[in-house]
């Protein structure tokens, strides 16, 4: 438990974010080091850090999403006294503190959840057993009820008879435990008297006084039930009590040890084994036999279930006080549409911090903002208290708007071209999705396809669909099913959910070749509770109940890993579309269509966050708008990735690496590309990312099942065309292009930046990110960052900031620090305007009007003006500096403005129409405000 903190705020941030910083907290960057960040933060003009988890995680942890005690600070980080720290930091400076926190799962496994201990101990008379998902009766080949455990590296036979399952004894808790290597299996205590009787046999010790001791205490606990859960701390104790317990027990587990004592200890200890809470097995038996939900198909990350209020109180009470004692502002909830009811879970999530907050002013709300992956075209639903997503459907909308349209259908015949592959995205997306459902998800989807037979067979109407049948339907559904998931309550499912439900059915009905088609009736009205609703009647609810919500809980990871980590990985026509909550054939987003996105964000998403980068981005967001700019240069681009081929195939192995591989490698090359140059750690990072993507895709090779011929050979590939020695030309072809590509890419990144800044949304900004971020997917974009470079930059760039020079130099990253804490200056003079205010297209006028996009944010007679570049490869055609104002033939139609000043320069502008050739003359960038 946390005691109260020794504070508490006098001020406060704003009850909206300004801006946010993310923080990723790890043992090597821990709670002082945040705190020491805090005058950096402010001078920049960061309102609130936004932190990663910071309850007790596993030992070790990169992340904080492991967390195995939901009431503990991760003392990893610094405990107690390091959160107090950094709270007081915190509230000198008058900085929010916002928490990811994770209601979905935590990490199990190992020796360190106690939650989870006790569930092995006790199986499903654990009073922690209803806080996991587990399904009990599903584990094969049992007697009673039991969790799979798939933790072994071999198969449990070769494990057992190898001595590397251990059975030992804790003489301080008195408690016997199976051991595999760091993972501790209690045993139950109702099984601990037949232990001990052949533990003092095999010890020798019947008739000694430590012997007979033990003996009489199994004796009195003797049986298949004893002792009871509440009687066996009882037992515990009194087998720790014992004089000389510990020693005959060492002496005596001998029987239990394959290499003490041969095949008699293997069929001893399997016999001892096969009748625990659970089945210790080989990890591959995850994919088809596992019993409880996971996070994903990590089988270290158990799902909770928060919806058992017991749960839910447990898990929430350490955040309930730090709400109450002041030190959070704000929470970030991760994975929300793991959540069997999220819409459930947010209305008690609002009712505890009800109980426990004190708004500074009437009406004042506490911010919640949700982890949710929005598809294009979807709306977030309304949930309780939420002010919005993280923010990915405006990093997708952001990326889109500022691709160059007329270069993609050049981009999709590259590649065509250079795959072989004239399928469809969707059919891509079809085929990763049948991959996941066969092999990482298919314990999952055994469990819905046997609840959907059961609810079948238990109505006259409905029994004659066959088991295989029913899977057969509700795997085609699945694969049409085109969203992370719907969110039916037990009321009726929303117009939206059911339009989304009976999309997909149609779909799968067409494709069906069966000649019961209405299978697919039975299906639908699941899927939308229809069979329970009056006139039916017949139907188990709580069947239907359950299987409906455990889809929806299904469909939400079954996305995630075909859509994000198989099909990403395998469709390269641009890969800064490849991007969480994107497409990758995702068409371009016209100017028109932004602007009424944005509007309409207004109204909806105007208090989430907007992101450009985040710790699960796929690549760094400076990186993405390299690649973004091969849109501009579609053609260039074609000629050039051809001669790169070309040049580097005396460097290529037998099929090694694919075309589509070496493909999507220099699109990655271009995005990471260091300005001063490559090193031995760039290669390193090159090979890590290469070997990720390749085992992604699950084509050549995978996760489950590497080839290692093929990733030996992609890692050589990787090395040799970064080496001068082997690949001269090419780098010689390359350099050059890599420089143009960095130019625009440096041009676009500022664009974005702005309208990080000035769109709708709170601006959220990922650590280290305020200088370029040319990062990789993780675990690349989680390396340490220069924050003492960052900070002795930020007064180097002084008051009257001197934009010539900096765009001069914009390789050393300071144009990108001092646009950041410019317009982060205006949005703390005018809070209002940016979090409240409306959004207004601007007109744009002449031959390079496409180029250029312009808004008004306004609030009252308040406002500002933004205009920017969109598109740069006609204007910076031939340079190395940003484009002068002269490349710009267009006006801006400022009519009904009066009186503006540009925000960055100072200098005064007089409408009603302004040259984009004056504002632009620096930089490609205007930001105005009324006097």
């Amino acid at each position: 438990m946390v005691r109260v903190l020794e504070h508490r705020r006098e001020l406060r941030p704003p009850p909206i974010p300004i801006a946010t910083y993310r923080l990723q907290l790890t043992r090597q960057f821990d709670f002082d080091h945040a705190a020491r960040l805090v005058p950096y933060l402010k001078a920049l003009g960061i309102s609130h850090v936004y932190s990663s988890p910071i309850l007790k995680a596993r030992s070790g942890s990169t992340h904080g999403y492991d967390v195995v005690d939901h009431n503990s600070i991760n003392p990893e980080l610094g405990g107690e006294d390091g959160l107090r720290r950094l709270s007081a930091a915190l509230a000198a400076a008058d900085l929010g503190l916002i928490l990811d926190f994770v209601p979905n799962h935590m990490g199990v496994h190992y020796a360190d959840n106690a939650w989870w201990l006790d569930v092995l101990e006790w199986g499903s008379k654990s009073p922690f057993a209803d806080f996991f998902d587990i399904d009990w009766a599903l584990l094969a080949h049992r007697q009673t009820d039991g969790v799979l455990i798939p933790i072994l590296g071999s198969s449990y036979g070769e494990a057992l008879e190898n001595g590397e399952i251990e059975l030992r004894y804790d003489p301080g808790e008195g408690s016997f435990s199976a051991w595999y290597f760091e993972h501790r299996l209690p045993i139950s205590p109702t099984r601990y008297a037949e232990m001990i009787d052949r533990i003092v046999s095999e010890a020798g010790a019947t008739d000694t006084p430590g012997g007979r001791g033990l003996t009489e205490l199994a004796r009195r606990y003797r049986g298949p039930r004893n002792p009871a859960r509440q009687d066996a701390p009882a037992l515990k104790a009194a087998l720790a009590g014992i004089a000389e317990a510990s020693d005959i027990i060492e002496r005596g587990l001998a029987a239990y040890r394959p290499k003490a004592r041969g095949h008699a200890a293997i069929v001893a200890l399997d016999h001892l084994l096969d009748r625990q809470h659970y089945r210790i097995a080989h990890w591959r038996l995850s994919a088809s036999d596992i019993n409880y939900r996971r996070f994903f198909d990590i089988n270290s990350l158990a799902g909770l279930r928060v919806e058992d209020i017991e749960a839910f109180n447990a898990i929430h009470g350490l955040v309930a006080r730090l709400i109450a004692d002041g030190h959070l502002q704000g929470l970030r909830l991760d994975h929300i549409d793991g959540l069997r009811d999220p819409q459930q879970y947010l209305q008690r999530l609002q009712r505890l911090i009800n109980s426990v907050w004190r708004p500074k002013q009437p009406r004042e709300r506490f911010y919640v903002i949700v982890e949710k992956i929005l598809a294009q075209g979807e709306r977030l639903p309304r949930f309780a208290g939420v002010a919005g997503t993280t923010g990915y459907e405006f990093l997708n909308d952001i990326s889109r708007v500022l691709a160059d349209g007329s270069g993609l259908a050049t981009l999709d015949r590259t590649w065509q071209e250079v795959s072989a592959d004239r399928r469809t995205f969707d059919d891509i997306l079809i085929e990763s999705k049948r991959r996941v459902l066969s092999d990482i998800l298919s314990s999952e989807f055994t469990v819905l396809a046997r609840l959907l037979d059961r609810i079948s067979a238990g109505h006259y109407s409905t029994r004659d669909y066959t088991a295989a049948r029913l899977s057969a339907a509700l795997e085609l559904f699945i694969l049409h099913f085109p969203v992370y998931r719907t969110y039916i309550t037990r009321s009726s499912p929303s117009q939206t959910d059911r339009g989304i439900i009976e999309a997909a059915i149609a779909k799968a009905r067409a494709e069906w070749v069966g000649p019961d088609a209405s299978i697919f009736d039975l299906l639908r009205d699941a899927l939308t509770l229809g069979l329970v609703k009056p006139p039916r009647v017949g139907h188990s609810s709580a069947r239907v109940r359950r299987f409906a919500f455990k889809v929806q809980q299904f469909t939400g990871p079954m996305m995630a890993k075909s859509l994000e980590d198989t099909a990403f990985y395998r469709y390269h026509r641009l890969l800064a579309f490849n991007e969480v909550g994107g497409r990758p054939d995702a068409e371009p987003l016209s100017v028109a269509d932004f602007h009424a996105r944005m509007a309409e964000r207004v109204n909806t998403l105007a208090h989430g966050l907007s992101a450009t980068a985040t710790h699960d981005t796929k690549r760094g967001e400076d990186a993405r708008i390299r690649i973004l700019a091969l849109s501009e240069l579609a053609d260039e681009w074609r000629e050039t990735a051809a001669t790169w081929r070309s040049l580097n195939a005396h460097l290529r192995g037998k099929r090694c690496p694919s075309r589509a591989h070496e493909y999507m490698l220099y699109q990655a090359l271009l995005g990471a590309w260091p300005l001063a140059g490559i090193d031995a750690s760039f290669v390193e990072r090159m090979q890590t990312y290469a070997l990720k993507a390749a085992r992604e895709g699950k084509q050549e090779t995978s996760w489950s099942n590497p080839d290692e011929r093929y990733e030996a050979g992609l890692a050589a590939f990787a090395k040799k065309i970064l080496d001068a020695n082997h690949s001269a030309r090419f780098r010689q072809a390359f350099e050059p292009f890599a420089r143009r590509v960095a130019l625009l890419g440096a041009l676009k990144s500022l664009s974005q930046l702005v309208l990080k800044l000035t769109l709708p949304g709170a601006p959220d900004f990922y650590q280290g990110t305020e200088f370029w971020d040319l990062a990789l997917v993780d675990p690349d974009n989680r390396r340490p960052v220069d924050f003492a470079t960052r900070a002795a930059a930020l007064p180097s760039i002084g008051e009257g900031t001197d934009w010539s020079g900096l765009a001069a130099s914009w390789p050393d990253a300071r144009i990108k620090l001092a646009l950041t804490r410019g317009l982060l200056s205006l949005r703390q003079q005018r809070p209002p305007l940016f979090m409240n205010g409306s959004y207004r297209p601007l007109e744009v006028l002449g031959p390079h009007a496409g180029e250029v996009l312009a808004f008004a944010r306004e609030d009252g007679r308040n406002a500002v003006i933004v205009a920017i570049g969109r598109l740069f490869a006609r204007a910076s055609e031939g340079g190395r500096r940003l484009p002068v104002g002269t490349d710009w033939n267009a006006a801006l139609n400022v009519a009904g403005f009066s009186s503006l000043q540009n925000a960055l320069t100072l200098e005064r502008a007089v409408g009603p129409q302004l040259a984009l050739s004056d504002l632009f003359k620096t930089i490609p960038i205007a930001v105005l405000q009324t006097a």
